[in-house]
């Protein structure tokens, strides 16, 4: 099943928002240096998903929370 993510970096002080079929694969590549972006935040913990019935509302979810520019509405989703 699709998903939108928010994953925190303790190292970074970040959020990174993404979309995926398998998060449980994607969270891993996160987590093994696979992007450039994110291999410098490592560890990287899921701290929030939500499911979708398919990929494009996920990206479509995936862009409004970017659209958001703010820490405050990211951690506002997670609680």
């Amino acid at each position: 099943m699709p998903f939108c993510y928010i994953l925190f970096s303790q190292k970074l002080n970040k959020y990174y928002v993404g979309a995926c079929t398998d998060i449980e694969r994607r969270l891993y590549e996160h987590n093994i240096g696979h992007s450039k972006f994110t291999a410098t935040g490592m560890p990287w913990l899921l701290v929030y998903k939500e499911q979708f019935e398919n990929l494009s509302l996920a990206k479509q979810r995936e862009a409004y929370i970017k659209k958001q520019k703010s820490r405050k509405y990211i951690m506002a989703l997670i609680g």
